[in-house]
């Protein structure tokens, strides 16, 4: 274990509670399977499968698109990684006639469905009944061919901004029209695996950050700092949490490959670094200053907005869970990720 981890990494959390369940069965560990797993174009895609590849599972990993569809941009970078460690097909958005001819030809173990519809995430116009149809077409006809040929266990991706999902203010709402389709897709699965006595293990992302994602918090903060300039935090005060994306992927496979057959929801809610987003920034801010030779200076405002639950966080401390975790590597890949850039 790395030293110098936070207590959140180290020892666990008082905000785990009962909650804190690690569900895997090392009767299952270390099996090799052959996944089917959607969504691996996205930044958390792209990280679970090559962990999932790397532990010994065979991949299979559909896209939406056609390869000229990811010609450039991070996206483009990630599916590029992805085609090392899956067999990609393209054109076979979830429930779509491709997917389904895979589906009826191929055996799998898993079903890992982490695709889901996103677009433009914070719009409060974000078309909620159109991404649960998206994110479920013909689920009930997926699962029951899959089923039929071997299938024994689906992992759904959930979000933290769910509701009902994380500790934090009650009650907990969702976060957005975004995170009430997530919430909604985790129902409709577990529904139906319920009535097809699938195994459903739902594993639950705060919020990641590393190399490959999509330029946000992190992205912005180096993106300044390149330019000489001071980086402004405009709300330090809420409680969110932060996890880099090796351990969150460390923490999938293992979940993943201990997921037990036997029929039930099973669930994990990996957590990072649990702390107000302005100590966050600090904290990555010192990282990188010692490796990229930048000021990284910071300025935090005065918090006036809390339109957002002032906390929201996962609940299993992702150390606990996977054992080992190199931190200072981790923070050593991101700044040279960054440094490439």
């Amino acid at each position: 274990m790395a030293s110098g981890c936070p207590r959140s990494f180290r020892e666990g959390s008082e905000l785990a509670g009962s909650r804190c369940r690690f569900p895997w069965d090392r009767a299952y560990a270390g099996a090799p399977l052959r996944i089917l797993f959607t969504g691996g174009s996205s930044f958390t895609g792209l990280w679970f499968i090559k962990a999932l590849n790397e532990a010994g599972h065979e991949v299979v990993a559909p896209l939406r698109g056609e390869p000229s569809d990811y010609a450039g941009g991070v996206r483009g970078e990630r599916v590029r990684l992805l085609e090392k460690h899956a067999n990609v097909v393209w054109g076979a958005p979830f429930g779509g006639e491709r997917f389904v001819d895979v589906v009826s030809k191929q055996v799998f173990d898993v079903l890992c469905h982490h695709a889901a519809q996103v677009g433009d995430y914070r719009s409060p116009e974000f078309d909620v009944a159109g991404a649960l149809a998206a994110n479920t077409r013909n689920a009930h006809h997926v699962l029951r061919l899959m089923r039929d040929k071997g299938l024994s266990k689906v992992v759904l991706t959930g979000s933290v901004f769910e509701q009902g999902e994380g500790a934090g203010e009650a009650p907990l709402r969702a976060f957005s029209p975004y995170g009430l389709s997530k919430g909604l897709t985790s129902q409709y699965f577990t529904y139906w695996c319920s009535v097809l006595q699938i195994s459903l293990g739902k594993f639950v992302i705060s919020n990641p950050f590393g190399p490959y994602e999509e330029p946000r918090f992190c992205g912005y903060l180096i993106k300044t700092w390149k330019n000489g300039l001071r980086a402004g935090v405009r709300t330090p005060d809420y409680i969110r949490d932060n996890i880099h994306v090796r351990l969150l992927a460390n923490a999938y496979h293992v979940f993943v490959g201990g997921l037990g057959n036997q029929p039930g929801l099973q669930r994990i809610n990996p957590s990072g670094y649990v702390e107000a987003q302005g100590v966050f920034a600090k904290r990555f801010a010192s990282e990188m200053a010692k490796r990229l030779g930048l000021s990284c200076d910071l300025e935090l405002s005065l918090q006036t907005d809390f339109s957002e639950p002032r906390m929201r966080v996962n609940t299993d401390p992702a150390l606990a869970y996977v054992g080992e975790f190199d931190e200072g590597a981790a923070w050593d890949e991101l700044a040279n990720y960054y440094r490439a850039l």
